[in-house]
């Protein structure tokens, strides 16, 4: 049974008295909400059905949905065609980065973007390197790729380059998901950011994390070694799908202020979609 079906089979037991919202509670802690967040919510839930003299458990299912709407915010992923846009797309290895990479190519192509290249930034890896080749040759969008093991800020130099030859254009560039520690993976991203600010000070520069549905609280401790290495500006959600409960969405808008941009749910180019808040907000409490 999917996490939305367990909260719809919730909302219909005889009442919701104080047992009832204990049992929400440690419900919405599996959901991946994280236990203080989920507790205070409850909380807030009570409070909400109390003075609004709420009794009827359809009723304080909509409430609960309200109460998550500030943490479902809405935020358009916006190219600007009068500028160069470079997306550093960031993540752990095994989160689906490399393929997202390639989704999101794919997805402006249909928005009208051209002049795109695929930055191929994760040289650790040869795998990383070779797989943006093919979802390159693939989508016929060219790659700007070097050997294994070569500087990832010449690979975005070079991609940066390629892209500025023409008007408007659009890097999305891969990166390292893993180094030997945690400060060298840091200091590696630090090093990209600095590359595009001083190549490209006037792009339309976003940076987006790439977290797997399916991994719950620890995409929180993800996002905050991530955005404690580069500003972040949102997050893409890959792998979502019924075995995932979601709710570490709405944990990234409380604690770091990270709104969740697009949604991948399968293996497809075309299975990469903008994030539809109601819509999630509707799944995660069963409506």
């Amino acid at each position: 049974m999917g996490f939305g079906e367990r909260i719809r089979a919730f909302f219909t037991r005889n009442s919701l008295d104080e047992a009832a919202y204990e049992d929400l509670a440690d419900l919405l802690v599996e959901g991946d909400l994280g236990a203080a967040f989920a507790y205070d919510l409850v909380d807030s839930l009570k409070g909400k059905c109390r003075k609004e003299r709420i009794n009827d458990l359809e009723s304080s299912r909509k409430a609960l949905k309200t109460l998550l709407e500030p943490y479902a915010p809405k935020k358009s992923f916006v190219l600007d065609p009068a500028k160069l846009n470079i997306v550093l797309v960031l993540g752990v290895n095994g989160v689906g980065k490399t393929t997202s990479c390639a989704k999101l190519a794919f997805w402006a192509r249909k928005q009208g973007a051209e002049n795109i290249v695929l930055a191929a930034g994760d040289t650790f890896r040869a795998a990383a390197v070779n797989q943006l080749k093919i979802h390159g040759e693939r989508l016929s969008i060219r790659v700007v790729a070097q050997s294994q093991g070569s500087d990832a800020g010449a690979v975005l130099w070079d991609s940066i380059e390629a892209a500025s030859s023409r008007e408007g254009g659009l890097v999305i560039a891969d990166t390292a998901g893993r180094m030997h520690t945690r400060q060298d993976l840091v200091k590696e991203l630090a090093k990209m950011d600095r590359i595009i600010m001083q190549k490209a000070p006037g792009a339309n520069y976003q940076k987006l994390l790439v977290l797997d549905a399916t991994t719950g609280q620890n995409g929180i401790r993800q996002a905050e070694t991530f955005n404690g290495a580069v500003a972040l500006d949102g997050v893409i959600l890959s792998k979502y799908d019924s075995t995932a409960k979601g709710g570490m969405v709405f944990s990234l808008a409380k604690q770091f202020g990270l709104p969740t941009l697009f949604m991948g749910t399968g293996e497809g180019y075309s299975d990469f979609a903008t994030f539809d808040p109601p819509s999630f907000i509707d799944d995660f409490v069963g409506s």
